[in-house]
């Protein structure tokens, strides 16, 4: 004799978003792009960076979209500062230029992801529920055009930097190395012979030895440490 039949599992509850961009077209359209998904929402918008603090800490979103040239506190400023919080959102930059030297800084404060303003609305889903996922979302390769144009080397600072790799293994600069010219995961595992789980894995030691965020944050130290240079 079998029991009563269970009650489905309740259904999770869609994940919360901010919308943060000085244009109200822009933000009607990005508003319009995630309220269409049943596992997202729309919880607020900001015109501001300084509104887009005030709305996070009032409505707890779990990712904010980020436009980064706005007037008064710009996008930059805001994602620093909610990056620096301890339980604070995910953030994806949102800009009209696919090289923005705004977005680059962002990044390097913290953010998550990297959008263009006028990506299909199927990317924007798929980045989207990425950076959600607790995945950095930007291309290798635009993230090599980033750091190549618009990356600082101080000479003073690359000594330092460079001591730094002595904690890394040699097959953990090669990935490193391969990473920072541009090459996905598969592309770096057909180039070493290995397998791509093997990658990923000296990846996450190199993440952890140098205490870098993300592999966005791993190819900004290649360059600022010196070990590869724009152009190599």
């Amino acid at each position: 004799m079998t029991g009563p039949t269970p009650p489905p599992a309740p259904a999770p509850s869609p994940s919360r978003v901010l919308i943060c961009d000085d244009q109200e077209l822009i933000r009607m359209g990005l508003r319009m792009v995630v309220d269409s998904q049943p596992d997202l929402t729309v919880v607020g918008e900001a015109a501001d960076g300084d509104a887009a603090i005030a709305a996070v800490a009032a409505l707890e979103p779990d990712l904010v979209l980020m436009d980064v040239r706005m007037p008064g506190v710009d996008g930059l400023a805001a994602t620093e500062h909610l990056c620096a919080q301890p339980h604070g959102p995910r953030i994806l930059v949102v800009t009209t230029f696919d090289l923005d030297e705004y977005a680059y800084a962002a990044l390097r404060a913290g953010a998550n992801g990297f959008l263009v303003k006028d990506a299909p609305a199927e990317e924007i889903l798929v980045t989207v529920r990425a950076v959600l996922r607790g995945e950095v979302m930007v291309a290798p390769s635009l993230t090599r055009r980033l750091v190549e144009r618009f990356v600082l080397q101080p000479p003073a600072s690359v000594p330092a930097q460079r001591s730094r790799l002595a904690a890394l293994t040699e097959r953990e600069r090669e990935v490193l190395a391969l990473v920072a010219r541009g090459l996905a995961n598969g592309e770096i595992a057909e180039r070493l012979f290995v397998g791509e789980t093997t990658v990923k894995t000296h990846l996450g030691r190199v993440l952890t030895k140098l205490g870098l965020r993300d592999r966005v944050h791993a190819v900004i130290f290649a360059y600022e440490s010196g070990l590869i240079r724009a152009g190599d």
